[in-house]
Formats: structure tokens, sequence, C-alpha cells
């Protein structure tokens, strides 16, 4: 069953009512008014995310829920659904926030996923009626409605050009807090622009408390093997392990070896078809260094 909460209605969100253009009205299926906490988190990414991405969302859903705090997303497959599941697992509700009409919820892959959170006290939310189809626009619509019900939002995992980054700019424009975990192009982005780095429910407590962490990894020491890789890296044009090897002159056992340590630093960014890019926290860094 679908029920309707108006803008006026006392059960419409504050949080979302002090948003910037909220909704006329929100489609509730589950938990009507929504659940409610101190803290409300909403944790999004990529669809195609990573194993590493996927267990950071769902440890840090089922520790934020664990104390407490609410977690909010968008109900895709990928990061969302382990954010969710996160949620779950420790025993808690969650909230998820989906495009098109609440009869045919999309992804339909996630159906089971959907009637589990309404069956553990959470609440699936729309804001166009039964019958609407998932198109694109309203997954923008979707996006700024999850940094609207939240006091924070971290992105875990995204490429440029990810509906991530609507939620990420949708959650500046109401004054929230944004954070992302680094290790992809997108969450690199928004941490070089302020974002808070966070890979734990305590980091992102620490940030909440006007504490947040920030990147602190160097360029490796010069004439090094991950230096002279890394100077092999673009920033803009993906290579391979193999190209990379050919542009520094090292053996591709040595490269690869450089490259991972690299990757784990966030100055190289692991990108699908095993390519990689300079990260853009190497570019900053490389940038600072050539200004001393």
């Amino acid at each position: 069953m679908t029920t309707v909460i108006q803008r006026s209605a006392p059960e419409y969100p504050v949080r979302l009512a002090r948003a910037p253009q909220p909704p006329a009205a929100l489609f509730v299926r589950g938990a009507n008014p929504l659940p409610a906490a101190e803290f409300t988190v909403a944790i999004v990414g990529a669809r195609a995310a990573r194993g590493q991405g996927m267990a950071v969302a769902h440890q840090m859903a089922a520790d934020l829920s664990a104390a407490g705090a609410l977690v909010v997303s968008g109900g895709a497959v990928g990061i969302d659904s382990a954010a969710h599941r996160g949620a779950l697992d420790a025993g808690r509700p969650t909230v998820a926030v989906l495009a098109g009409g609440l009869d045919a919820p999309y992804p339909g892959r996630n159906r089971p996923l959907f009637d589990q959170i309404v069956a553990q006290g959470g609440a699936l939310v729309a804001t166009e009626p039964p019958g609407t189809p998932p198109l694109r626009r309203l997954f923008v619509a979707r996006n700024a409605v999850i940094a609207g019900l939240c006091d924070a939002v971290v992105v875990v995992e995204a490429d440029a050009g990810s509906g991530s980054m609507h939620t990420a700019r949708a959650a500046l424009a109401a004054g929230r807090t944004l954070a992302a975990v680094p290790g992809s192009p997108a969450c690199e982005a928004l941490l070089a622009q302020g974002a808070a780095l966070v890979e734990s429910a305590a980091d992102l407590m620490e940030a909440r408390a006007g504490r947040p962490r920030q990147p602190s990894a160097r360029l490796p020491e010069p004439g090094s093997r991950a230096a002279m890789v890394l100077e092999a890296l673009d920033g803009e044009a993906p290579r391979t392990g193999a190209a990379v090897a050919a542009q520094s002159g090292l053996a591709l056992r040595d490269t690869a070896r450089a490259l991972a340590g690299l990757e784990l630093e966030g100055l190289a960014l692991l990108l699908p078809g095993q390519a990689y890019l300079r990260s853009p926290l190497a570019e900053r860094l490389r940038a600072g260094s050539e200004q001393e």
C-alpha cells in the first residue's frame, strides 16, 4: 500500500522540508512517518562497484546503524544495495528513495531487498505517483531527495559523471556534510574539492564533529620505482600496466607492484579493464611540489 505525504503534513520529513526545492509530496510504502534518528546519513555510489567498495559501504552502514543513525540510499544495485543491507544486517531500518512509482520499484532485481526494507520497519520513498516509469530525469530528483533527507552524504565509489555526483552537489546546496571514500575518480575529485575523507563510521562521526580527515599521502621518493611509475601515468588518459611499464622502462612485475602501492596511497586509480590513471590527489601533490 502506498501512502501520500503532502509537504504541508506534519509527518513530512523536517530535514527535507528545509532543503532547497523540496518535492510537493512523497509517496511512501512502509513506515509512515519515516523512521526518525538524531543523525541521518546517505551512503551512495556506483552500481558497478568493486568488492572493496561494497564491503566499505556495508560495514559503514552497519556500524552507523548500530550506533543509532538512519541510513538512506537509492535502492540501486552496487553501493546502494550494500548500504541498505548493512543497515538491515545490523537489525535497523533503512530508507530507499526510488525513481518512478512504487507499484513497480526499480530495479526489479532488488524487489526482495525492497520487501525486506519494508518488513524490517523501513520505507520506500518516491516523488512520483504509482504508474510512473523510472525516467532518467527522475533519478536526478531522487538524488536531491536523498541529500535533503540527510545530515551527511557519503560517496563510497563513483566514476566521473556518476549520478552520485548529483547527490554530492545537492548535499552541498543543502548545507549537508559531504564525505568521500578515497580510491575512485569521482571520490578523489570530491576530496580535492574539500570533502571529508572517510573510510569508516568513526571517520564520519569525526567529520560531523568538525574534525574531518584530510588526505595525507606524499609523493614517492624521487628516483624510486614508484616515482617512475607515477610519472609514467597520465591524469586523463588511462593506461594499462603494460603501457606504464613501457613508458617507465621498468619490468612489468616491478610496475605492477608499484601500481599496487600507488593505488593504496590514493595516487593511482584502477579503472575497469585494468587501466590506471594518475589520481587528482597525485596531481595536486605534484603541483604543490613544483611551486616549492
